[in-house]
């Protein structure tokens, strides 16, 4: 049987990223389906960390507000974490903010998400694979076959969060730069004979790695990393002797354990979509991206696609925002993916072994052992060193930062950032006794964007500042810089009775 549907935004793949953008375009009122393969939420063990600026960016859509702390706390909050398998790195984040690290399985988050999107009337099809993918200039046309039949499905837009082997990317002819494998990597479920023979943490040796996890009542995660060389056959299944014989090569000794519950394999492959949007196919989390797993940046990584993502397509979809909203999405997201490519490659180059390894490794101990300070890695690896390109040579130092959660005082009473943003509305804030222009030129926008007054304060140092619906600065006053009605018309489009003229398409793909 052959099934049509119609909706203004398909997402292909159910896995974090794309049930979390399904629920941040239904909150939205944007009419959406979701297809995704599988039949259910795997509950196999995969990222479990989520870094300070998804988790940032989370709690302001209303996720983990339990964890924003109650009073404007000043200062930093650490969590430890090691770079290159080197243990000394602290993970900072500001003490008004929820922490710097989240730990929750990854099938938690998807049920979580996967909630929050059915609660918002997405049309989730589970059980449904992708066979194709169309575009036009009227839109996109996405069939699959699901457990009734041939679905067809008609839609403005179409996001690919369908994992690193794409099918939206494939079928759509989205180029990648890629690069290929040079390790060879298990992971596996079990339960040791003897768990002392391999207590949790870190453990390296001339001849590879082993990362281990111990989880009372599930058993032994095992991860193990070989540098010599790329398997010659990853599409090959692991078993348990592949297992056993690497676990006795790397630590030189046996390692006896019982039938894995699950084993996988996993390289230092990378890739990088050379656009993430190719006319209205656009590609989120790994579909986008893939690195080497290490500092656990994935997760995290994507999420933040989806927070990216999803308002402006809500903008583009349900007008009047320009088509070149859209393309930021590409101009902003991609930078942030290939330094995640570049710092994983670092750290592999710091953990293959070789003659020079134990100097190179003490001289670097130093350098993240001093990261207190610069948190130029800390920063780096939890996403909070991201600030998105300006838009106008003129604009303020402020424009493009994300920030952070401060307490203010407005004529309602207390409210921080976090509180004001949780509607999913751009948010413009207005300090002080500020001449009335800035009221005066957001008010043609008053259906999209919320206007609070509050009382000077000494973390923000301007007389008004625009924020994204995601938390970061578009717009700040500034001397001689750019006015906020041509910011809101950047974003928004033209106010009533001014037509703006439409930017062009940067970074976009073209269709052959």
């Amino acid at each position: 049987m052959n099934s049509r549907l119609r909706a203004q935004v398909v997402i292909v793949g159910g896995g974090p990223v794309g049930m979390l953008l399904a629920a941040e375009l239904g909150d939205r009122g944007v009419s959406t389906v979701l297809l995704e393969a599988q039949a259910s939420v795997s509950e196999r063990p995969k990222a479990s960390v989520v870094h300070a600026r998804a988790l940032q960016g989370l709690v302001r859509r209303g996720y983990f507000g339990e964890m924003v702390p109650r009073t404007a706390a000043a200062g930093e909050v650490e969590a430890p974490f090691r770079f290159a398998g080197m243990p000394g790195l602290s993970i900072c984040a500001p003490a008004s903010e929820p922490g710097p690290v989240l730990k929750r399985p990854q099938a938690d988050l998807e049920r979580l998400f996967e909630r929050r999107a059915r609660a918002a009337r997405v049309r989730v099809l589970r059980e449904h694979r992708v066979t194709e993918v169309d575009q036009d200039q009227d839109g996109v046309r996405v069939a699959a076959v699901g457990p009734s039949g041939r679905v067809e499905c008609t839609a403005r837009y179409v996001v690919g969060a369908d994992g690193g082997r794409s099918t939206v990317r494939d079928l759509t002819g989205v180029p990648t730069q890629t690069y290929g494998a040079t390790t060879s990597g298990l992971a596996g479920l079990v339960t040791l004979e003897r768990p002392d023979d391999l207590p949790s943490g870190w453990h390296s040796t001339p001849r590879g790695w082993i990362v281990v996890r111990h989880t009372p009542g599930a058993g032994t995660h095992i991860k193990t990393l070989d540098c010599s060389g790329a398997h010659p056959d990853r599409s090959l299944e692991p078993t348990a002797a592949e297992l056993r014989d690497e676990l006795a090569r790397i630590t030189g000794k046996e390692i006896a354990f019982r039938e894995p519950r699950w084993l996988s394999r996993f390289s230092d492959f990378a890739q990088l979509a050379c656009s993430y949007r190719f006319g209205k196919v656009f590609l989120a989390g790994d579909a986008a991206h893939m690195h080497f797993p290490v500092g656990a940046q994935g997760l995290s990584t994507g999420l933040q696609d989806a927070l990216n993502l999803g308002w402006k397509l809500a903008y583009a979809v349900r007008g009047p925002a320009p088509d070149g909203l859209l393309d930021t999405y590409d101009a902003e997201r991609r930078p942030a993916a290939a330094r995640v490519i570049d710092n994983t490659r670092a750290q592999l180059a710091l953990m293959r072994w070789g003659p020079d390894t134990e100097a190179l490794q003490a001289l670097f101990a130093g350098v993240v052992a001093a990261d207190r300070v610069s948190r130029h890695l800390s920063d780096l690896i939890s996403g909070q060193d991201v600030v998105l390109p300006r838009r106008a040579q003129q604009s303020s130092p402020w424009e493009g930062r994300f920030l952070q959660n401060v307490s203010l005082r407005t004529a309602e009473g207390r409210r921080d950032v976090v509180e004001l943003l949780r509607a999913g509305r751009p948010l413009l804030l207005v300090f002080g006794e500020a001449d009335g222009s800035h009221l005066s030129q957001v008010q043609h926008w008053s259906q999209v964007v919320d206007t609070v007054r509050a009382e000077p304060t000494p973390q923000i140092t301007c007389e008004a500042l625009l924020l994204r619906p995601d938390g970061y600065v578009a717009w700040a006053a500034a001397p001689g810089g750019e006015r906020l009605q041509d910011a809101l018309e950047s974003y928004f489009g033209a106010c009533p009775g001014r037509p703006v003229q439409q930017p062009a398409m940067a970074g976009a793909g073209t269709l052959s």
